[in-house]
């Protein structure tokens, strides 16, 4: 069997018209993206075998965008012969390789690279974006047998799979729902849901990959937004039909809070250990197992049937007459009424924490401020300034969270690496623990919040 990637050269400049063809660089968008095309072909074993480019300057510098630092020289070629847009004459050139080689890779040009995939594989893809590959698999043992091969499609990766930044700039954009001079907030509630629910479908296949952090990140977003908003109608209404699908979209964000944990401990790394390179080192190889292990759960989740139906199902919901009707029943009144008995509730509670109260008590009032945020946003232009003010005390508890939990793994990395863990990480541990402490003086110091 061999190996075969075809990567496209990332987008290129048109601006110079002076310019030949083979001397037209990248754009800055092209630059931009390296880096996750890099992350993505070290991910897929497009780096482990020769890499040949195009002589063409958009070819070389995507090459050496991609490629690590200690990558070896005497694996990496230039050819003319790649700078063509001709499929048969990159077969003539495949054809003629060392067959010694087993997984082989081309940055190239199309559409010389697309329809060399469709004439290797059936299920080749219809297009091939700039910044984009392709991996085949050819059950040959000599590379002049390619042409009559039936290759088998491994993976096809544009920059919107692994690179979020292109992801977004390619989604649908939200519409202007607002209705200028309504008097109820209530009935933009059910668009505004919808979307979530279509963003959450749109970002599944960047989460179940898992090559760039921020499609976990917006996908947690998707969820809480949809679920505090469905948590403040059912607050407001008095309603318990909704009660089976809030369960749902609590279960989903659950399923992805570790993971998150872990992406953020990760990126917190560098400053945590600061010039302790030993410990990070540590810590990082430590936090990509747990990763690893964690992105393949979740990936496998999304990619279930159960998942599947839940949101189906949830969609059918939010289009149904039912609950329509139950938006029809907000009013301004009865967000401002259950508001200020929220901010009641969690002045007192504020005021009945003490100073060694145990930490899921603060965790609860962060999830308390959270609701009322989300109440004050199913009326948000009523509530501005207030919002403003949540969203500073949420930071503050969020930070408290991420110290409990860095804590939390740093200690389980201590736990499972006895031999491992040094002073550093005791070093790390107290630092933490100090920080949080802090944390919590100030949360306490702080108080309740003003009510209107």
């Amino acid at each position: 069997m061999k190996d075969l990637f075809l990567i496209r050269h990332a987008k290129s400049s048109w601006q110079d018209d002076r310019l030949s063809d083979q001397a037209r660089p990248l754009n800055p968008r092209g630059e931009q993206q390296l880096q996750p095309l890099a992350r993505a072909l070290q991910r897929y074993g497009a780096l482990t075998g020769e890499i040949y480019a195009s002589p063409a300057v958009r070819a070389q510098q995507t090459l050496q965008g991609i490629l690590p630092t200690t990558f070896p020289n005497d694996r990496v070629h230039t050819d003319p012969e790649l700078y063509t847009f001709d499929h048969q004459r990159l077969i003539q050139w495949l054809q003629s390789q060392d067959n010694e080689v087993q997984t082989l890779a081309i940055v190239g040009h199309n559409p010389a690279l697309l329809e060399f995939a469709a004439k290797l594989a059936k299920q080749a893809p219809f297009e091939l974006p700039t910044a984009s590959f392709i991996h085949l698999r050819l059950p040959i043992q000599h590379w002049c047998k390619v042409e009559t091969s039936k290759g088998r499609l491994e993976t096809f990766l544009t920059p919107r799979d692994f690179s979020f930044e292109a992801f977004n700039r390619k989604s649908p954009k939200r519409l202007d729902t607002s209705r200028k001079g309504s008097k109820e907030p209530g009935p933009d509630i059910p668009t505004e849901l919808l979307h979530q629910t279509e963003r959450l479908r749109h970002l599944e296949r960047g989460v179940m990959l898992g090559l760039d952090d921020e499609f976990l990140h917006q996908y947690r977003i998707a969820l809480r937004r949809s679920r505090a908003i469905v948590e403040s109608v059912a607050d407001v209404t008095g309603n318990t039909s909704l009660k089976h699908h809030l369960s749902q979209l609590k279960r989903h964000a659950q399923a992805t809070s570790r993971l998150r944990d872990l992406h953020v401990f990760r990126q917190d790394l560098p400053v945590l250990c600061c010039d302790n390179t030993e410990l990070h080192l540590q810590l990082q190889h430590w936090t990509e197992r747990r990763t690893a292990k964690e992105q393949a759960r979740l990936a496998k989740r999304l990619g279930s049937r159960r998942y599947r139906n839940s949101l189906s199902g949830w969609e059918d919901e939010l289009q149904s007459r039912h609950f329509r009707k139950l938006i029809e029943q907000l009013s301004r009144k009865d967000i401002r009424n259950r508001v200020e008995r929220q901010l009641r509730a969690f002045n007192r509670k504020t005021a009945e924490l003490l100073h060694n109260a145990p930490d899921e008590s603060i965790h609860r009032l962060r999830k308390h401020l959270k609701r009322i945020r989300y109440l004050m946003e199913l009326d948000a232009k009523n509530w501005n300034s207030a919002i403003k003010v949540l969203r500073q005390r949420q930071d503050l508890y969020g930070r408290f969270q991420d110290l409990h939990v860095q804590i939390e793994l740093v200690q389980s990395f201590t736990l499972n690496n006895p031999g491992v863990a040094s002073t550093g990480a005791r070093e790390l541990l107290d630092k933490l623990a100090q920080d949080k402490s802090d944390a919590r003086r100030l949360i306490l110091s702080i108080g309740g919040l003003k009510s209107s």
